[in-house]
C-alpha cells in the first residue's frame, strides 16, 4: 500500500493526519451504522428459505470491506505518526 511521503512542498504532516483521522472516524460511523441495517430474516424469506443466509453474506461481506479500509487508515495512521519531514 502507498503511504504518503512528507515532504516540504506536501501536504502538512497535521492535515495528512487530520484527514486520515477524519476518515477513520467516518468508517467507523458507516460501520456502525451498517451493523444496524443487518438482514432481517423477516424480510427474505418470501425469497425462499437460503435467502436470508445470502443476505447474511452479503452484509458481512460489506462489513468486511469496511474493516479493510479501517485497518488501512490505521496504518497510514502509524505510518503518519512516526514520519519525519515535511512542513509542520
Amino acid at each position: 500500500m502507498m503511504k504518503p511521503t512528507l515532504h516540504l512542498n506536501g501536504t502538512s504532516k497535521g492535515k495528512l493526519e487530520r484527514q486520515v483521522c477524519d476518515a477513520y472516524d467516518a468508517i467507523q460511523t458507516a460501520m456502525k451504522t451498517l451493523a444496524e441495517a443487518a438482514p432481517n430474516g423477516r424480510d427474505y424469506y418470501p425469497q425462499g428459505s437460503d435467502a436470508i443466509y445470502r443476505a447474511q453474506d452479503e452484509h458481512c461481506a460489506r462489513m468486511q470491506k469496511l474493516v479493510d479500509v479501517s485497518k488501512e487508515l490505521e496504518q497510514i495512521a502509524e505510518h503518519l505518526a512516526f514520519a519525519q519531514g515535511g512542513r509542520p
